[in-house]
């Protein structure tokens, strides 16, 4: 990023476009969030229109579900004290994969975290819990560390499972006529007709 406020970050439409036909969440992510600092909305509805035409379910599960365990390793994983802020990178991604589990037939997860959270049918304390850590997270930007909840470890240790069980470790690759759609819209936006 730029600087330490805004997390910037941009992909040229190929790559988008390469990313979003093997099932890279983070494409899809991007054209629902709620913060856009420019962009042309035409260019941006078409996107999402054609990423929620080509997502494959089985793509995006595994992508939330390797990047959950990554996260998991790299900062939960053995430890007695945890970074309460990197927490949310694990937790996120499970929650999005019972989202999916929840909606089947539907590949992409609610962008917004609140939304996310209440359309996941989560256990009482779960959702307690994570209230506190939404508090916590709004008075300061480092939440410091802690015991990471034990009801909260038992989520996200059930949501990998389960989106282990369900969905297959392979990738389906594009759905049928998804390579077209996108050299379509490519074409679309990049060639000039005159």
């Amino acid at each position: 990023p730029p600087d330490g406020i805004y997390d910037v970050n941009g992909w040229d439409l190929p790559k988008a476009l390469k990313l979003l036909l093997k099932g890279n969440a983070v494409v899809i992510e991007w054209l629902t969030s709620p913060y856009a600092y420019a962009g042309d909305p035409v260019f941006r509805d078409e996107l999402l229109a054609l990423a929620r035409e080509v997502a494959q379910p089985a793509a995006i599960a595994n992508h939330y579900l390797h990047l959950g365990e990554r996260q998991y390793r790299r900062n939960l994983e053995g430890r007695e004290s945890v970074s309460l802020k990197k927490v949310f990178y694990v937790l996120r991604p499970a929650i999005a994969l019972r989202w999916m589990r929840l909606h089947p037939g539907e590949a992409v997860a609610p962008m917004a975290f609140g939304t996310l959270v209440d359309e996941s049918d989560l256990p009482g304390d779960v959702q307690l819990l994570i209230g506190d850590l939404l508090a916590r997270k709004a008075e300061t930007r480092e939440m410091g560390e802690g015991e990471l909840p034990t009801p909260i470890a038992n989520l996200i240790e059930a949501e990998f499972g389960q989106g282990r069980d369900r969905w297959p470790a392979s990738s389906p690759g594009p759905m049928p006529g998804g390579i077209r759609a996108a050299d379509l819209m490519f074409r679309r936006w990049t060639v000039d007709v005159d």
